[in-house]
């Protein structure tokens, strides 16, 4: 049978589709390329994962805050993984800076769709300037009281006493009162008086 089909017409018609111009000169280029790019994309997007954890070790070995240099860590790796999916686009053959031009033209509307996350996001720079706490820090905050877990680039996680990990916008967070409970080694329950955490 599998004889019979290789003598086909079909048979001949297959191997004039595999040798046509089309598929030797665009099809088999294109998904060579989109190999490539694909592996640009996976290898470059490990390579950013590298660089973002040997970047936090040193920033950590010069005695920078964990909580600053995870949240610049964050940045980082966005700012890598943006350069990684540019360089397989343009491994593609996609002109990046027409689509850049593009994505600057959309920006605007983008960020009025998301006022809320970039507002969220310089909430979060400017904890991180002014530090009103740290990570291990027990605040109420943003309507929230827990331990602080991790500050993020839109948001904080924050852990309960009860055992919560409760997620709260960065912007809910700076907008608000910060108290900063265990800021002190002592407080003060009335002047004069002061007790030791």
């Amino acid at each position: 049978m599998f004889q019979s089909w290789a003598l086909s017409p079909g048979r001949d018609k297959f191997n004039q589709l595999l040798q046509s111009e089309f598929v030797t000169n665009q099809l088999i280029p294109w998904i060579i390329s989109l190999i490539v790019a694909l592996l640009i994309f996976f290898i470059g997007r490990w390579i950013a994962a590298r660089l973002v954890s040997v970047s936090k070790r040193m920033m950590a070995r010069g005695g920078m805050d964990s909580m600053l240099s995870n949240f610049l860590g964050s940045i980082l790796y966005g700012l890598l993984i943006v350069v990684v999916i540019i360089a397989a686009l343009n491994h593609l053959g996609i002109q990046t800076t027409s689509l850049l031009v593009v994505l600057s033209a959309a920006g605007l509307a983008v960020g009025l769709a998301l006022k809320d996350s970039l507002g969220n996001f310089s909430s979060g720079v400017m904890l991180i300037i002014f530090r009103p706490f740290r990570e291990g820090d027990y605040v109420d905050a943003g309507g929230v009281a827990g331990t602080v877990e991790n500050v993020g680039i839109f948001a904080t996680t924050m852990l309960t006493p009860d055992n919560r990990e409760i997620i709260v916008p960065n912007g809910q967070i700076y907008g608000g009162t910060i108290t900063n409970i265990t800021a002190r080694a002592t407080r003060a329950s009335r002047p004069g008086n002061r007790h030791q955490l």
